[in-house]
């Protein structure tokens, strides 16, 4: 039988010390940490952007994208998968905005089949005639706007806006939106929407933001909006 040794005052007093400075160390680190945290949150910024017709109506619906001037951003990576639906011989929602290498889903719940079809330079594709959710998603790997129609239903009509910026949103139904956690920089804001029929260079604007300071940009349209979105989609032939 081995007895154990008790340590002496010394080696008791060292170890107390040695914890004691471990215990400073951890403590010293947290702090950091969360200063860190602080000053990185203290750097992120907010566009608030108000879109509203000739009356000062608020637009719903209307995309807005937002970038760097300069480009020194890469895209977004929210490339969650979005759903356009088919719903009372209709697209639900009308407009979706996504970022490029994003994959949309297409469910069919309404009564009656659908033959979804896009000519669109951005992404050219077709879902066969289908009920219910057959299809697997479709990538949409390129910028630019996609027109969607029904080969069944010349009325429906969609749009997906594939947006290489980082940030990016609709405005909700007061014709509000904000763009959240932007560094501080100078950006270029731009919407667009079916139913604008201002011109293109009239829905774009420039604006500087610091990186701990919210901006706002209320963007009026000059000409009424349309009654029928555009453009619409053309079948300019099929697939066998």
């Amino acid at each position: 039988h081995v007895k154990s040794r008790c340590p002496t005052t010394s080696e008791a007093r060292s170890r107390s010390e040695s914890n004691f400075a471990l215990r400073r160390l951890t403590i010293a680190t947290c702090i950091t940490l969360v200063m860190l945290t602080g000053s990185f949150f203290a750097q992120a910024a907010e566009i608030a952007v108000m879109v509203v017709d000739r009356a000062g109506h608020g637009v719903s619906e209307t995309v807005v994208t937002g970038g760097p001037a300069a480009g020194n951003v890469g895209p977004s990576t929210n490339l969650k998968t979005a759903v356009m639906d088919q719903r009372d011989l209709a697209f639900v929602p009308r407009v979706i905005v996504v970022g490029v290498g994003t994959s949309v889903n297409f469910p069919n719940n309404d009564a009656v089949s659908h033959q979804v079809y896009s000519f669109s330079a951005a992404k050219p594709f077709q879902l066969p005639l289908y009920r219910g959710q057959v299809h697997m998603p479709v990538i949409f790997d390129r910028p630019g706007l996609v027109v969607l129609g029904c080969n069944i239903h010349d009325l429906m009509v969609g749009y997906i806006y594939v947006t290489d910026a980082p940030y990016f949103g609709k405005t909700d139904s007061g014709g509000a939106l904000q763009l959240k956690g932007l560094p501080g920089g100078d950006y270029r804001i731009v919407i667009w929407s079916p139913f604008i029929a201002d011109p293109p260079a009239s829905l774009s604007r420039a604006i500087h933001i610091d990186g701990n300071e919210s901006s706002t940009i209320r963007v009026q349209l000059s000409q009424a909006l349309r009654a029928e979105p555009q453009p619409r989609p053309r079948r300019r032939g099929w697939w066998e």
